[in-house]
């Protein structure tokens, strides 16, 4: 059964094209130790809520953009597997292959999934 890996996080507005770069690089790893598809969202209409929102979530700032991200293995033992890889790969190193958003906000999971509709 399939396995996904979420996360939300903040990045600067004006280092999109930078986060895009760098989304580039580093996803082309979780591909290459078995993810199957991998989706970077940039925030477009992401409200701010009354209770909770993604902005709060993340503490998002006005020069900030919320981005949601998903990684699809085919199974938890790939994924585990391949973030194990990922994770001791030297071109994930941070010192060579920053970050461009505060990696402490950002909010993940591993995730099972329940229902699966659509094409495929």
């Amino acid at each position: 059964m399939a396995y996904i890996d979420g996360c939300v996080f903040a990045v600067p507005t004006a280092n999109k094209q930078k986060f895009i770069d760098h989304a580039n690089n580093a996803d082309a790893l979780f591909i290459e130790f078995g993810a199957t598809r991998i989706l970077e969202c940039w925030g477009d209409d992401v409200p701010a809520g009354k209770q909770t929102d993604f902005i709060r979530a993340v503490q998002a700032t006005a020069e900030e953009t919320v981005v949601f991200s998903w990684i699809e293995w085919p199974d938890k033992a790939t994924r585990d597997a391949g973030m194990e890889k990922v994770m001791k790969d030297p071109r994930m190193n941070p010192d060579t292959n920053p970050m461009p958003f505060d990696g402490k906000r950002m909010i993940f999971g591993g995730f099972v999934p329940i229902v699966d509709l659509g094409s495929a």
